[in-house]
């Protein structure tokens, strides 16, 4: 932990040997005598207690419901790099980050460069579908990986309601009505928002450009739906289907809360951001990121333990 005096704030650490995440819910964050500190009555992940927060050895804080933050943390954080994010229980959902200065432009460049060029672009799409099927594709033609990706994604959907024995009739999706569907669609439908969420957090860790995507090309968020979908066919799926077996068994429980509970539990239990943020890098910067332009690291696990202060 750091120590409790002033001028602190001068003091900075590349991202390169930065930790990871660390997620605070239902209490305060704010400074005192130069150290950040998180106050909460408990109720959370947290005990109740007063814990001091390495902001310098952090490369995103993870803030969800009950807390609050005051002017002097934000300032504090926006000093030193470190990212903050309000995230709904489990980051399952996204609200709204500060835009991250990091130390370096390598990964928005390397972004950027893979995009325009659309040899490199066409590459990046067929890495991606590399990481979700582990098979390289031949083609170069965005619209043919296109169907053959939506081809694999149909019979991942087969696959996954067999294995949680859920009778499955097809995908169905109503942009004006999305609560038309049966429970399983309704139930992807919810489990698509939690992982794009999850997605926008890793994005905004890194501090890639969400708008430049590979795949997905009109949205304003491409690039966070070019990395949620790198998880659709097996945690999404596993998520949605997981939890309308558990609607079944339950009766009339809400499907979206069963969903977010469960989305909730599966990107902690599978450090889902952190292997985010590790497939970013690995996309944008086959070789390698330079240790001195190195964006967020994941660290071990990405997550970072929290001591409570003596008192």
């Amino acid at each position: 932990m750091l120590s409790g005096r002033l001028g602190l704030e001068r003091a900075r650490i590349p991202h390169a040997d930065r930790q990871g995440l660390v997620w605070l819910d239902r209490g305060r964050l704010e400074v005192e005598n130069g150290c950040l500190r998180f106050v909460t009555a408990g109720g959370g992940d947290l005990v109740a207690g007063d814990y001091q927060i390495p902001y310098h050895a952090i490369s995103i804080v993870l803030l969800g419901p009950g807390s609050s933050v005051t002017h002097d943390a934000l300032r504090l954080l926006a000093r030193h790099g470190c990212a903050l994010a309000a995230i709904g229980d489990g980051a399952v959902r996204f609200y709204t980050a500060p835009p991250l200065m990091p130390d370096s432009s390598a990964l928005a460049r390397a972004q950027v460069r893979r995009w325009a060029d659309p040899k490199l672009r066409m590459e990046t799409a067929r890495a991606m579908y590399a990481m979700r099927f582990g098979e390289i594709v031949r083609t170069r033609d965005i619209t043919v990986l296109r169907g053959q990706e939506g081809a694999r994604i149909k019979r991942a959907y087969v696959l996954a309601a067999e294995r949680h024995g859920i009778p499955w009739h097809g995908r169905r999706y109503d942009r004006e009505n999305p609560e038309a569907g049966d429970l399983a669609n309704q139930a992807i439908n919810h489990a698509g928002s939690a992982m794009t969420a999850a997605a926008a957090v890793a994005v905004a860790a890194t501090g890639a450009i969400p708008q430049l995507g590979f795949v997905h090309e009109d949205s304003g968020q491409s690039f966070v739906l070019d990395i949620a979908d790198l998880y659709r066919h097996d945690v999404l799926l596993d998520i949605a289907f997981g939890a309308v077996r558990e609607a079944r068994a339950r009766g009339a429980a809400p499907i979206e809360r069963l969903v977010r509970k469960r989305a909730a539990l599966l990107f902690r239990q599978r450090a889902l951001i952190p292997g985010m943020i590790d497939r970013i890098k690995t996309l944008l910067m086959p070789g390698g990121v330079p240790a001195e332009a190195a964006p967020p690291d994941a660290g071990d696990g990405g997550a970072v333990t929290l001591d409570r202060e003596a008192g």
